[in-house]
């Protein structure tokens, strides 16, 4: 741990979307996967929220859960929540699903800010994606594509994650 923070998770992740029905707790859950695999479960906290206030407590689109379901992800127990300029103190890993969302969390953004915040697929351009498109509007593949997208973006979030962790305990040693 650094400096005076509260004992508890080391690296704080926020996956936003519009609604916080398909995208974003689509990442939040197989991140949560990934998490648990690498054994962090302590380490790293995660959670979803989406810019617009629709679908505050209401579960994940069906169709996102299904897709979730089909690959050994459970998306069911979430609920819709709406961002908050709050989220800037808790969360030092903020990634959006798209540049609109990502606009609205700037404009969101306060000063003194010194988390990441940027696009979730950037941290895997490999991809040659920026944004994980909304399924919303789509069918079945469209959800499989994204929950694609999502999986291959969250591996290397904790690869990323991973080094950080394993640096800030080289500095603790020293």
């Amino acid at each position: 741990m650094r400096g005076d923070r509260p004992a508890g998770p080391e690296a704080r992740v926020l996956f936003v979307c519009l609604g916080n029905i398909c995208r974003s707790p689509t990442a939040e859950g197989v991140f949560l996967a990934a998490v648990a695999g690498a054994g962090l479960e302590a380490r790293i906290a995660v959670d979803s929220a989406g810019t617009g206030d629709w679908h505050v407590g209401r579960p994940p689109d069906v169709r996102a859960i299904a897709a979730a379901r089909e690959r050994g992800y459970d998306l069911a127990g979430l609920r819709g929540r709406q961002v908050s300029r709050s989220d800037f103190a808790q969360f030092d890993w903020i990634l959006a699903m798209d540049r609109a969302n990502l606009g609205a969390l700037e404009a969101l953004r306060p000063p003194e800010y010194a988390g990441h915040l940027g696009l979730f697929l950037e941290l895997a351009p490999e991809l040659g994606l920026a944004e994980v498109p909304d399924p919303y509007y789509g069918g079945p593949r469209d959800f499989v594509r994204m929950l694609d997208l999502v999986e291959r973006a969250s591996g290397a979030l904790l690869l990323r994650l991973q080094n950080l962790l394993a640096a800030r305990a080289d500095d603790a040693r020293r």
